[in-house]
């Protein structure tokens, strides 16, 4: 009888069935199942329950649970089962089709290990280190656990290959937010944005899924020599959209266009006659230019320079040079400012005149015995 019974099970139940069990025990290193229609239980040893590995069978099985087994081996009044393998065919023509199509998917990361993730797909999916993310990532202790967007970029059956791609959906999303941006935006708007990169040559600003290049020289009114020192990543700036390359990608954008011009209510702050002090910053042949306030020169012409006939403004000035100026006239429209060095320099140059024509011993003498000695010298008194 015995031996007719073991006939029939091995006939009944072979290598490679499928089968439903119910787990009847879960001990530490593997679950004892039930088998519906079979004449005794059967075993799922620890490493057959899942692609990953697993401390103890009761962290993922539970009495009563029901699921689908393969008969991996017939035993003597038993059977060797393997949920994993069960798993995998399930999981493999899914996955082959989801890598054919390119479909976006999410799932837990469940494990953290050298070099990356690791994801249960029914296989064991693995995501390396530079395809979690589309930036540098230091430390992925606080991924265990999460639920992340995937795509599958490499997938072979026969070896259990099956590498993921959490980078890759970013990119596309990018990209697509990207291509909407072009289509959207047109010069002249104006937009929030964050500085995403500094560079010696300007800053990278994030308008909505796209980085457009603010120049240093689109910065702000005033001259700079480092980007860093007026802006940082993360700031929120306002700017303006200068120019569209939907062909190339670039977008150019200016901060300094959305903010107060330095000639802004000029007439306010500076009215004719007023005296200021400058820096000059440039010479040219017909006069220098002096910078007043930040981002505002005035000329002051060659015959305004000095009482002194000069040839030509490098005589009595140089580049860098502190002086001080009186405002002629205030032309904000035309965004021109009169000056001069000369003005202030009258009443010194007519006392240096009186004192030049006073002879040496009229010292102590008043000014009208020297000029009336001088009278009498003519008359011939």
């Amino acid at each position: 009888m015995s031996e007719e019974m073991n006939l029939g099970v091995n006939q009944e139940f072979r290598e490679g069935d499928i089968v439903k069990g119910v787990a009847a025990q879960v001990e530490d290193k593997a679950v004892i199942v039930s088998i519906e229609g079979a004449p005794y239980d059967g075993i799922v040893p620890i490493s057959e329950l899942s692609s990953l590995h697993i401390e103890k069978a009761s962290d993922v099985v539970s009495v009563g649970e029901e699921f689908e087994l393969m008969i991996t081996k017939v035993e003597e009044e038993n059977f060797v089962l393997s949920k994993r393998k069960v798993d995998a065919l399930k999981a493999w023509d899914k996955l082959e089709n989801q890598f054919a199509t390119g479909e976006i998917f999410e799932a837990e990361v469940k494990d953290v290990v050298k070099g990356g993730l690791v994801v249960d797909l029914g296989v064991r999916g693995f995501v390396p280190a530079s395809l979690v993310e589309d930036h540098f990532v230091e430390d992925f202790e606080d991924y265990k656990g999460k639920t992340l967007s995937f795509k599958i970029t490499e997938l072979d059956k026969e070896k259990g290959r099956l590498i993921l791609s959490h980078r890759a959906v970013l990119e596309q999303e990018k990209a697509s937010k990207k291509k909407s941006v072009f289509g959207e935006i047109k010069s002249g708007d104006i937009l929030e944005g964050t500085v995403q990169r500094i560079a010696t040559f300007g800053a990278f600003v994030d308008i909505g899924g796209v980085d457009g290049l603010v120049h240093i020289s689109q910065i702000s009114h005033e001259h700079i020599d480092d980007v860093s020192s007026v802006l940082s990543e993360g700031q929120s700036v306002k700017v303006k959209v200068l120019s569209v390359d939907p062909e190339n990608e670039r977008i150019s954008l200016s901060i300094k266009d959305t903010l107060p011009g330095p000639w802004s209510n000029i007439e306010e702050n500076v009215s004719k006659g007023a005296v200021l002090t400058g820096t000059v910053k440039r010479l040219v042949s017909f006069g220098a230019f002096v910078e007043v306030f930040p981002g505002i020169e005035g000329l002051v012409h060659i015959s305004q320079i000095s009482h002194k006939h000069i040839n030509t403004p490098h005589e009595v000035l140089k580049e860098g040079q502190e002086v001080e100026v009186k405002v002629l006239d205030v032309n904000a429209n035309d965004k021109r400012l009169s000056l001069s060095i000369k003005d202030l320099q009258e009443n010194q140059a007519k006392e240096e005149v009186i004192d030049y024509e006073l002879p040496e011993e009229a010292s102590g003498f008043s000014f009208s015995d020297v000029i009336g000695d001088q009278l009498k010298r003519f008359s011939g008194k």
